[in-house]
């Protein structure tokens, strides 16, 4: 059984923060597995945040269908963009450069959180993050996802396994936003997605979004630190480095 935390006044884990740059999806879901198991065996309640973009790729969670994917588009049909269902909540969702993909491995029981706090402690974070760089955003009542005047500028899928939280919030930056057309992310509420510089009109900073992310999440989990790091051990020797899939 995963750890709880035994002594509630014990001072918190450092949040320990790997920026990734752009990583093929495949490979960091084999670093997310690796991370995930190695925070489910320590008893200290470490957290993992790994931040990162993604090639353009398209991933269907439980909520999702084939049917919300547009296959007769061309991108899909020669294969430039591709489908993978992914064992997370949510829907269907496109991620591409410019997109901020916001991972937290966290042990849930240690931390005494329950999968409806976890998640109202992420959403709050990514909201009071896009409240710090001066873009209002709101939630709505029974469903994850902040929204601005021009439409969804953040989604959440979010996974536990063994206790520990998987996969997270993917915050639109400055992607491609014609790629979202591939896409019906939310077919019930003919969701319109939208980015930060079009909420903005004007240039928002990736680098600028992943500082606030950072200290926002570490707030929002009941951490008092973080450790920031650039890339991550664990893939430092990997081939797919070396051969541009990073």
């Amino acid at each position: 059984m995963p750890p709880i935390r035994l002594d509630p006044q014990s001072p918190s884990p450092a949040v320990e923060t790997y920026l990734l740059g752009r990583i093929a999806l495949d490979r960091f879901l084999d670093l997310q597995d690796r991370v995930a198991k190695e925070i489910g065996r320590r008893d200290d309640g470490q957290v993992c945040l790994l931040l990162c973009e993604h090639p353009e790729i398209i991933t269907i969670g439980r909520g999702g269908s084939p049917a919300d994917v547009r296959t007769d588009a061309v991108p899909l049909r020669t294969g430039q963009i591709q489908t993978r269902w992914v064992k997370r909540g949510g829907g269907c969702l496109l991620h591409a450069p410019g997109q901020l993909a916001v991972y937290p491995i966290v042990p849930l029981r240690w931390h005494g959180f329950t999968l409806g706090e976890y998640l109202d402690r992420l959403q709050g974070g990514i909201l009071r993050t896009l409240e710090a760089l001066g873009i209002h955003a709101e939630t709505r009542p029974g469903r994850y996802g902040l929204w601005g005047r021009t439409g969804q500028l953040a989604a959440f899928g979010v996974a536990v396994r063994d206790a520990v939280s998987r996969h997270g919030a993917f915050i639109n930056v400055c992607p491609a936003m014609g790629l979202f057309r591939l896409v019906q992310t939310d077919p019930q509420h003919a969701t319109r997605m939208t980015c930060l510089v079009a909420e903005r009109q004007g240039p928002v900073k990736m680098t600028s979004v992943r500082a606030e992310v950072v200290g926002q999440l570490t707030a929002a989990l009941g951490c008092d630190r973080y450790h920031l790091y650039t890339g991550h051990p664990w893939l430092r020797n990997d081939p797919a480095r070396s051969a541009g899939g990073y």
